[in-house]
């Protein structure tokens, strides 16, 4: 199985602008791409977080979508980060991974910040999500799903795993930045995978303060890979399937994992 490697990219969002954070995106990709298969933008990457759907939650024909495909595109990559979908009228915090060709794969926010009213707007997901990407299987989460290990829960059936890769999008407030960080480190030794966080920085216009700490982690829960404190920035990774076989192989407690179901 080939490496894989990604681009991902730490943000000051512009508070309620889609258009110049996708222009400023494309400037951070232009500037930093070099045939990665997998470039990661933050949560909610066109407008910041939590801002009204009913304003800003777009349609998946709109503005951000034809963008995504255009860039895929343009690039021969994968693409992705979450915004604000309108579906008929529900609204959904969704993660969205576009192919070259325009097909894309969607994942919409399980978990739902109650405590910031976010369950007051947007409709909770009940779909888990893997996706195959040369070969690698991924599975991708948004921000506050980082606090749940059941629903971030590997499994190991017929001798395979179902993800090699979980990615966490996030706009995670820099009071909370220690959880972020020991959070990402406690889902990659207990899945056996890699696991990428990718937050923003800045403030939001609710006042609310990030500083990023986005990174990867390796399946022994070694930081790898960590954007500068506070600093907008684009980070680089090639991430080796032949050493997470042969650490899975090594000590493998897949073989261990309780079964069990998840009702939603």
């Amino acid at each position: 199985m080939p490496d894989l490697k990604i681009l991902y990219l730490q943000s000051d969002l512009i508070w309620e602008n889609p258009e110049k954070n996708r222009s400023r995106f494309c400037e951070q990709i232009e500037e930093n791409f070099d045939g990665h298969q997998l470039v990661v933008l933050p949560e909610t990457f066109t407008t910041g977080f939590p801002v009204c759907p009913v304003h800003f939650a777009e349609t998946i024909e709109g503005s951000t979508m034809q963008w995504l495909e255009q860039l895929a595109a343009k690039y021969n990559t994968v693409i992705g980060g979450s915004l604000l979908l309108n579906n008929s009228g529900n609204f959904t915090n969704t993660f969205i991974l576009m192919h070259p060709n325009g097909s894309f794969i969607r994942y919409d926010k399980r978990h739902v910040f109650s405590m910031g009213g976010e369950n007051k707007k947007i409709k909770a997901g009940t779909q888990h999500v893997v996706f195959e990407l040369n070969g690698w299987k991924i599975k991708p989460m948004v921000c506050y799903d980082l606090r749940f290990p059941v629903w971030s829960k590997n499994h190991y059936e017929n001798q395979t795993f179902e993800y090699d890769l979980a990615i966490y999008v996030a706009n995670w407030p820099v009071m909370r930045s220690y959880p972020w960080k020991q959070l990402l480190i406690a889902r990659a030794i207990e899945n056996q995978a890699y696991i990428l966080g990718v937050n923003r920085i800045g403030h939001d216009g609710q006042g609310n303060c990030y500083i990023g700490n986005s990174q990867m982690i390796d399946p022994k829960g070694k930081i790898i890979s960590q954007a500068p404190e506070g600093k907008e920035t684009a980070m680089s990774i090639t991430i080796s399937y032949v050493a997470l076989q042969i650490f899975r192989e090594k000590f493998n407690v897949g073989l261990d994992w309780d079964l069990f179901q998840i009702k939603t």
